[in-house]
């Protein structure tokens, strides 16, 4: 029950509703669904390696404004700061790519619903190195149910 707990209280440092969110290793969407419902104005685009998810998204979502496709998280197909918003749930960090497709001022949302445990997991102080070499700072960590999160803005 608390799966999307870590993520949800990194959403809620967020102090602007993005427009454009991007959800990257999506799975069967539930962080675009999170994302869709919690910003009704924003377009969703979740994007997973696995055709089969991809299709298993879709079948599990019902609005309009969250879409998805298959995609490879070390080439994004979408263009230089696209996204005011990137989340990542138990997803490995791509982190040029996150850097590319965050627009200025937006932030990204790297959560792990294990903490340290999540098999697929990045230490925050990794976490926080590598995206502030790449122009991202303002970093917050956050603790919700088994996991933990962290919230970068990029400058």
């Amino acid at each position: 029950p608390d799966f999307l707990a870590p993520l949800e209280a990194a959403l809620d440092r967020l102090l602007v509703a993005p427009e454009r969110v991007l959800d990257v290793g999506t799975g069967t969407g539930a962080a675009a669904r999170l994302a869709g419902s919690r910003y009704p104005d924003a377009e969703v685009v979740g994007v997973d390696v696995a055709e089969r998810m991809v299709d298993e998204a879709r079948r599990l979502t019902d609005s309009p404004r969250v879409t998805y496709r298959a995609a490879d998280a070390e080439r994004l197909p979408f263009d230089d700061g696209s996204f005011d918003l990137v989340t990542l749930n138990n997803m490995i960090p791509f982190f040029g790519e996150l850097a590319r497709v965050v627009a200025p001022d937006g932030h990204v949302a790297v959560a792990f619903t294990g903490g340290a445990g999540t098999p697929i997991y990045v230490p925050p102080e990794r976490l926080r190195h590598e995206l502030g070499r790449r122009g991202f700072a303002e970093f917050a960590e956050v603790s919700a149910g088994r996991g933990t999160a962290l919230l970068a803005r990029r400058s």
